[in-house]
């Protein structure tokens, strides 16, 4: 495994060229939607497994949702034996890729480096670069041999919701006008967090689904007060999306924590006070 600093994206082109030699995983999701096994069956990156974010990187959540929130975060039992099936070993090269623009392969990312796996990257653009680049694509299941992967988690800072407030800059990654609470509609409280500032999931991309490039991403999260070594958290509406936030201020620079419960999980208490606005 690599250094724990190294690139977190990589070009379908560069992908094609270490195809065989590289673990892929398929992470294919929708929020609200049909999984998408049904569309990694229809034609995926050729090697790649597919791993179902509901259940694989996250567990079931409670009903109603509690303070664990929405997508609470997979045990270690249920994440390692997600990734040995999935083919990953402990030397394993690992890209993910997606078909939202990197926010569903940034929870299994950000997953995989919490548990200490630093050679780990997001396919830069998803199955829409892989498809534009002329990548070839194959069909059905591929079944992968066992990987060796195992680890525990916290390798990757994350917060408590007891802890957020002494956080100095909160990052609200939802779309703005849930974070201004003028439209909720898959949590039962519209708002934030007191004191977050938003910057949602659509600012780290360029107008091609690509992330945009280190100096205008620093610029981007320097213009709200986060630059290397501002102690920084960032959440989103279940925990997801957030992580696109936290891999594009890894490309920054930033090392920021992942409030996991996110938004869903805060207001799970209805003693936790928010803001709209």
């Amino acid at each position: 495994m690599g250094d724990m600093t190294g690139p977190v994206l990589i070009s379908a082109g560069e992908l094609a060229e270490s195809l065989p030699t590289v673990c892929v995983l398929d992470v294919r999701y929708r929020v609200g939607g049909p999984p998408g096994r049904e569309d990694y069956v229809a034609g995926h990156i050729p090697t790649a497994a597919y791993v179902d974010l509901d259940t694989d990187l996250a567990e079931p959540p409670g009903d109603p949702v509690d303070d664990r929130g929405r997508h609470p975060l997979p045990t270690s039992a249920r994440f390692i034996d997600a990734m040995q099936r999935a083919g990953v070993g402990l030397e394993s090269s690992v890209v993910v890729y997606d078909d939202w623009q990197g926010r569903a392969a940034g929870r299994a990312w950000w997953l995989l480096r919490h548990y200490g796996h630093r050679d780990v990257r997001v396919l830069d653009g998803g199955w829409a670069a892989w498809v534009a680049a002329g990548g070839a694509v194959q069909m059905g299941h591929t079944a992968p041999g066992q990987g060796d992967f195992h680890g525990s988690p916290g390798a990757m800072p994350v917060v408590t919701a007891a802890a957020l407030g002494d956080v100095s800059l909160v990052v609200d990654a939802r779309a703005p006008e849930r974070y201004r609470g003028e439209n909720e509609p898959l949590d039962p409280v519209a708002g934030h967090v007191p004191g977050a500032v938003n910057v949602d999931t659509g600012r780290n991309l360029d107008n091609h689904g690509h992330f945009r490039d280190v100096v205008e991403l620093r610029a981007l999260y320097a213009s709200i007060g986060a630059v290397p070594g501002t102690d920084v958290a960032a959440y989103c509406g279940s925990g997801v999306t957030a992580t696109h936030d936290l891999l594009a201020m890894e490309i920054a620079g930033i090392r920021a924590a992942l409030f996991a419960p996110s938004w869903s999980g805060w207001v799970a208490d209805p003693d936790r006070r928010v803001e709209q606005g």
